[in-house]
Formats: structure tokens, sequence, C-alpha cells
């Protein structure tokens, strides 16, 4: 694996990263998920971030595969980087591009705010109902190719129970090496 990718059971809104990442809808208004517990943990100063973003650059909704920054509000971090990752059963033969979008865009922006380190959910695994294995050789994958291109960061796959750890580790074995 990867030496800058650690894997690891938590909370993602306790992460002193410099970043961490809203498995959001497009709406960004919140929602289930790991994007309704970033909602309620950092607070109001996210959602009306998110209400200018939709004003001012994106009235129709955040595109599936792009990424925002806001503010992390009361959380120990210092930006959330929203991203919309595809719902599974509607994105058909784009669902790999898409998915590795959310990841690489999200990258992207920490680069741009300067950050070192970013800590990754596991994005559309959940009410998406993208394939858990499979989501997770996209992402290690995205990750690893943004990482080999020179970027010095330290990426964390935050998982919230071990189960969910253990599909990653068990679905990127393969890639180790």
């Amino acid at each position: 694996m990867h030496s800058n990718i650690i894997i690891k059971t938590g909370d993602i809104t306790q992460e002193h990263v410099c970043a961490i990442v809203n498995a959001a809808n497009s709406s960004l208004m919140g929602g289930g998920g790991v994007d309704g517990a970033i909602h309620r943990a950092g607070g109001s100063k996210i959602l009306e971030a998110c209400k200018e973003i939709r004003k001012e650059q994106y009235p129709n909704g955040l595109p599936t595969g792009e990424a925002v920054a806001t503010s992390a509000g009361d959380l120990p971090a210092r930006y959330v980087i929203h991203t919309v990752g595809p719902v599974y059963r509607y994105c058909g033969e784009h669902c790999t591009s898409l998915l590795a979008f959310s990841y690489k865009n999200s990258l992207k922006v920490a680069v741009e705010l300067g950050c070192k380190d970013i800590a990754f959910p596991a994005i559309s695994t959940g009410v998406y109902g993208y394939p858990k294995a499979e989501a997770a050789h996209i992402a290690y994958e995205a990750v690893k190719g943004f990482l080999n291109e020179g970027h010095e960061m330290k990426v964390y796959f935050i998982f919230h129970n071990h189960e969910n750890k253990e599909i990653f580790e068990k679905a990127i074995k393969s890639e180790r090496g």
C-alpha cells in the first residue's frame, strides 16, 4: 500500500486534518449519513457557506464528481470539501469515472487550499448504493495515482465501523506491492 495512505476506523468529524471530505448530495444542504453528521457536528457555518456556493456558483446543485470547499465550522479540521458521488443504479457506464472524479477533484481542491492531509469517507457506498469493494478499488487507485504525480499529502480513509474498514483493506490487498 502507498505509504501516504492510512486506513482506520473512526469518526470523520473528529479528525484533526486540514480537510475532511463530505460525501454530499447535490443540494449541499445536508442529508443523512456522513453528510448529516458533518453538518450537525460542524454547525451552521457550514450550511451558510453551502448556501452561498449554491447562490453564487451552482444554482442547480453541485454536479456529480465535482468538489467545493467551505470552512469546517466547529469541526477540528480547517475545511470541509464537499463532493457528490454517483448514485450507483443511475450512473451506468460512467460510474467508475464519476467516483474517481469525486476523489481526484477533492484532492485538487485540498492542494489549492494548501492542505498536507485530508480524510475521506467511503464516497457513494451508503444510500447511493455503490458496491463497497468496487468503490474501494476505485478510491484507492484514484488517490494512489494522485499521490504518484508528486503530491505530498497524507490521505486518510476513515471508516465508521471495522467491517467497512476490512472490506476496503481486502479489496485493495491485490493492489499492494
